[in-house]
């Protein structure tokens, strides 16, 4: 049989979903791969798998595999606040503007969006939503949910967290992290995968791995009794996302995070960004306006050089008006791809 498969030549900065799957982690899913277990995830490697992560994120981490980062976050936001609530976050939050509407279809609250600065929200600005009327006219605030590395490429440092937390404590909110790159977070800060989540408040915490190195691997991890891990149970087979076969998922999480993988990738697709952003700030005409702290690089290009651009290189449009642009790095990109793009736009200009 001839099976179909990708030109191996054909590297995208377009997003960290275009990379293929990290050869450790297709180790992992083969040898899952073995014999019958029982099914839903009932079975000893999802066992394991979980048992990883309360070692890499504290022994009381509740964890629910699922298959997709939309519904980690439905999942997650479903189990932390009534239809009739409120859900703050930033207002370039991917589950405001990249979900098409699932948050608000499926859970059925309000997605309210908050002013940010580089794409993070400050404390400060919450406690302004403290006071909110508490009538059956509008909804009231429910949750706070940032993003960690944020959809501009920046990253909350563990006060800044903890500064958001305490706000949420005080009004007796809840603190949701979609941490879809949450791992180049913790690269960039060289910091252990619970100093940003379980250790500053974080209450549950959507967990990446797709955009890492995974085929399709995605975690809701819980830290606070108020949240109800049973109801979640429930809410993830109404959520699509119990998984028949969850060994396979389960055993990408194994490969990622039971040795460094997760921060091997992450640290590589950190440096590669950097190493583009360096590269093209000499360019005449490029300017970065985001700090490259993650793995995405965010670029103000002459409206003459986007088309010469997609010649070498498919990417997104960020602000059509403006000509920003994001390029993606990913735990396959190579200093070659790098270079080769960074010169081929030099002898464009």
């Amino acid at each position: 049989m001839n099976f179909i498969s990708p030109d191996p030549d054909l590297h995208m900065l377009a997003s960290d979903n275009s990379s293929g799957v990290h050869p450790e982690v297709l180790e992992a899913m083969f040898a899952a791969n073995t014999g019958h277990v029982v099914s839903y995830g009932n079975d000893t490697v999802t066992e394991h798998a979980i048992e990883v992560l309360r070692q890499r994120f504290g022994g009381n981490t509740e964890v629910f595999f699922v298959l997709t980062g939309t519904g980690a976050n439905v999942l997650a936001l479903s189990a932390m606040t009534p239809p009739y609530g409120a859900v703050l976050c930033s207002d370039c939050s991917h589950i405001a503007t990249d979900e098409c509407g699932a948050p608000e279809r499926n859970v059925g609250c309000k997605l309210t969006p908050v002013a940010t600065h580089e794409g993070k929200i400050h404390a400060d600005d919450l406690r302004a939503c403290i006071d909110a009327a508490r009538i059956p006219h509008q909804n009231v605030p429910r949750v706070v949910s940032v993003t960690q590395s944020t959809e501009l490429g920046t990253v909350y440092s563990a006060d800044e967290l903890a500064g958001i937390a305490s706000v949420c404590r005080e009004a007796g909110w809840l603190l949701h992290m979609d941490g879809a790159r949450y791992a180049n977070a913790c690269a960039h800060l060289d910091t252990s995968l619970a100093a940003l989540s379980s250790e500053v408040g974080v209450d549950v915490l959507s967990l990446g791995a797709t955009k890492n190195g995974a085929m399709y691997a995605e975690a809701v991890l819980v830290w606070t009794d108020r949240v109800d891990t049973t109801a979640i149970s429930f809410l993830r087979k109404q959520h699509t996302q119990l998984a028949s076969k969850m060994r396979f998922a389960a055993a990408q999480f194994q490969a990622m995070f039971e040795g460094d993988l997760w921060l091997r990738n992450a640290r590589h697709a950190n440096a590669m960004a950097r190493r583009l952003a360096d590269g093209v700030r000499s360019i005449p005409g490029i300017e970065i306006i985001h700090p490259v702290q993650a793995n995405g690089v965010f670029a103000r290009i002459p409206g003459s050089l986007l088309e010469p651009a997609r010649e070498l290189q498919y990417f997104y449009d960020w602000e059509g008006e403006g000509h920003v642009v994001r390029w993606m790095t990913s735990f396959d990109t190579t200093e070659a791809h790098i270079d080769r793009f960074v010169e081929g736009l030099r002898d464009r200009v």
